[in-house]
């Protein structure tokens, strides 16, 4: 018996991994799931960077993607619900790059980077659309705002507990501030995140671009890449504000030059999101969202994913 075990392992072992798979045969990229419950029930809604439609020679796409699913298996592409046109102060040469969204208050608000310079906000009366400009003008504006960074992009938002949301966004330098309860306003003054404890040995090891935030239990995880190519790793505070402290990385380098996370949790269950060249034609440009479970030791260390 030990003989026959022994040859199985073997055998188990000689198998190739199972590839990862992309959630849909379009490119897509720069993922923000959410499990949205609705007058039409609960469902996962999934906005993406679209890179079906960019020149596959840079992130050019004006338009964002949504993709739908009941179980976080089977996907339907839902089609645009908006693209940089519902912006009408956007500047002509606007992208459509990593996007965010939130529910509250009964309505569904959309994050947008547009220009690289500005975010703006949009909001709907339904997860699919159609979404329209809240404001009339940026929520973010570096022309305007103090302390705003070198490129304003990425945003991503967590309401807390107590009903405080959190604005994250930025490369090089994590930016956060506080939103006003309405979702469209700033409450405070742009602060940096403050990250400790790098590894002094690995100079590899900064802050990039991708900041998310998220809260498990009493403590607040913020994960980013660390630049480009870049690995996601992850930092934690008992503080949504941090300072935090550098904990380890999720999920190694890539064969593309952006590294782009989400993390969600449903049921009990974590999912890491993040795209990857998984597509024939794929590329630096031309990406594809994957999905993989996410799970913590009984520290509340994040185990490395290895798709």
């Amino acid at each position: 018996m030990k003989s026959v075990l022994l040859l199985l392992g073997l055998c188990a072992s000689a198998l190739p991994a199972r590839a990862a798979q992309p959630i849909a045969q379009r490119f897509n990229a720069d993922p923000s799931p959410h499990y949205f419950a609705t007058a039409r029930g609960g469902g996962f809604y999934l906005y993406a960077t679209d890179d079906a439609s960019n020149s596959g020679t840079y992130w050019d796409s004006t338009s964002w993607r949504l993709y739908t699913s009941p179980d976080l298996q089977q996907w339907r592409d839902a089609g645009a619900p908006l693209d940089v046109s519902v912006f009408k102060w956007a500047r002509p040469d606007a992208k459509a790059w990593a996007p965010d969204a939130v529910a509250r208050n009964g309505r569904y608000y959309f994050y947008a980077p547009i220009g690289g310079d500005k975010i703006g906000v949009a909001v709907a009366d339904d997860p699919a659309g159609p979404f329209h400009d809240a404001r009339s003008d940026a929520l973010v504006d570096k022309a305007r705002d103090a302390n705003a960074g070198a490129e304003p992009i990425d945003p991503q938002v967590l309401v807390d507990d107590d009903g405080q949301a959190y604005l994250v966004f930025g490369t090089r330098v994590p930016k956060m501030v506080r939103l006003a309860r309405d979702m469209i306003h700033l409450e405070g003054p742009i602060q940096d995140i403050v990250i400790e404890g790098f590894p002094k040995d690995d100079p590899k090891k900064q802050y990039g671009e991708a900041p998310f935030l998220h809260k498990r239990g009493s403590t607040y995880y913020f994960s980013f890449s660390t630049g480009w190519p870049g690995q996601i790793v992850y930092a934690t505070s008992r503080t949504p504000t941090g300072p935090f402290r550098y904990r380890g990385v999720i999920l190694d380098y890539l064969a593309i030059s952006t590294n782009h996370q989400a993390i969600i949790e449903h049921d009990g269950k974590s999912y890491l999101f993040y795209h990857d060249a998984l597509l024939p034609g794929s590329g630096d440009h031309k990406r594809s969202i994957a999905i993989a479970p996410l799970t913590y030791t009984d520290e509340g260390d994040i185990v490395q994913v290895k798709p």
